[in-house]
């Protein structure tokens, strides 16, 4: 059975959304996070993400045509699952379209290494409620936005998580790795 791992920038107050504008630590060199993000994509072969995240992704990955981050090379490679139920042609080479959680549970049962979900608030919501997260990797920004989606939400579901990894990174980034 492979992982499903939430891979999420998060504000210290737990904001995952970026409507408010996008949380970074100022002009701080973040070429060590995009070296543990570059480990991450090794161990994975599959990118879950819902229907928007998709389809904002879908408009501006395929086209950067000069990316020295590696991770448009990435995502235009990787098998990525949409999951959605009105999405009919996913436009986008490697791409199938998942129904819904049951399908998730499906390809989580098939071999092969860690399918990585990341953005697609709705459906990280989902994944926690059914108990598919195996691990959350949040990459921790030093700022606090004050309102927003928050990776959990309502937190009335009492969970304990097992803290496998702290990485301080030199921009006040910090990666945590929780198992579930």
């Amino acid at each position: 059975m492979r992982d499903l791992v939430v891979t999420e920038n998060i504000t210290l107050d737990g904001v995952i959304d970026t409507s408010e504008g996008w949380f970074n630590p100022g002009d701080a060199d973040l070429s060590d996070v995009l070296g543990a993000l570059e480990v991450q994509r090794e161990a994975a072969d599959a990118f879950l993400v819902g229907r928007q995240t998709f389809e904002d992704m879908r408009g501006y990955w395929p086209h950067q045509t000069d990316d020295p981050t590696g991770i448009a090379d990435y995502l235009n490679a990787v098998a990525k699952y949409v999951v959605s139920t009105t999405l009919q042609d996913p436009q986008w080479e490697h791409s199938t379209v998942l129904r819904g959680l049951d399908e998730v549970e499906a390809l989580k049962a098939t071999s092969g290494k860690d399918i990585v979900a990341t953005g697609s608030i709705s459906l990280v919501h989902s994944l926690a409620a059914a108990g598919l997260v195996d691990e959350y990797r949040l990459f921790v920004y030093p700022v606090v936005i004050g309102k927003g989606e928050r990776l959990f939400p309502d937190a009335t579901t009492p969970a304990t998580l097992q803290l496998v990894e702290s990485q301080p990174f030199r921009s006040g980034v910090t990666l945590l790795r929780y198992r579930t």
